[in-house]
């Protein structure tokens, strides 16, 4: 299945907390989107790996990408030795996406900056003639994605540009609430982390919100770029 845009996170909710409303808006849009997570956030304080694998998926039902992958590398430890670098090369070529969403390029957690690094590594790598890999026992194509975008995270980083996600919001937290065992339940006994704190979801919708007032909307996701984006023209831009 060839994919118009692949979105990479770290760990299961990355996308969705990040980029999951521009993820819809493109897939209401005809797109066909995917989510691959680095891990399975197992060394995460709340829930775990299995429950997280469960939410991840309830997520997808709701954003309705066509595919979710998980490569399982080690929560905390990603790097960028050549086994993972091929693991994500692998996916590229297998879906061959005009646009690839990862991780911010810094961040509070490690494993995001780290993220970020190895994809954007990898969709370099993927397109090399003599790098090979295979896919289920075939030789895999090179394939080199036409733009990497880096979503924004925790830090607050100034973005490069902004998509309009105003009529998303609802669906947006949707998903991300799908996450239940990572965000706030009063119910819950387990410790309390930075993100399960109640104010935390009060405080993505005020980042889309912040977002979408510089730009003219209601709300906004921003995204970073690792180079100057052409435009058709001055009237492609809101």
């Amino acid at each position: 299945m060839k994919l118009d845009v692949l979105a990479f996170g770290a760990h299961p909710d990355d996308v969705e907390l990040s980029c999951s409303g521009t993820l819809m808006k493109l897939i209401d849009s005809g797109k066909k989107a995917g989510i691959i997570d680095l891990t399975r956030g197992e060394l995460g304080t709340r829930g775990s790996a299995e429950l997280r694998t469960k939410e991840a998926a309830a997520a997808a039902e709701i954003m309705k990408v066509s595919i979710r992958e998980n490569l399982g590398l080690g929560d905390g430890f990603i790097g960028n030795s050549k086994e993972e670098l091929t693991e994500v090369i692998k996916r590229i070529r297998k879906y061959k996406p005009e646009i690839v969403l990862c991780n911010a390029i810094r961040d509070r957690h490690p494993d995001h900056g780290k993220g970020s690094s190895l994809v954007s590594e990898a969709c370099f790598l993927s397109g090399l003639v003599k790098i090979e890999s295979k896919d289920n026992g075939a030789s895999q194509e090179p394939w080199r994605p036409k733009a990497v975008y880096h979503y924004i995270q925790y830090y607050s980083i100034e973005p490069d540009f902004a998509v309009d996600v105003s009529s998303y919001m609802e669906r947006k937290m949707k998903a991300i609430k799908a996450y239940s065992s990572q965000f706030y339940d009063p119910s819950s006994k387990e410790p309390e982390t930075v993100i399960s704190k109640p104010e935390f979801l009060n405080e993505v919708e005020y980042r889309c919100k912040e977002l979408g007032r510089v730009i003219g909307k209601e709300y906004a996701e921003g995204f970073t770029t690792e180079r100057y984006i052409g435009v058709k023209d001055l009237f492609d831009i809101l």
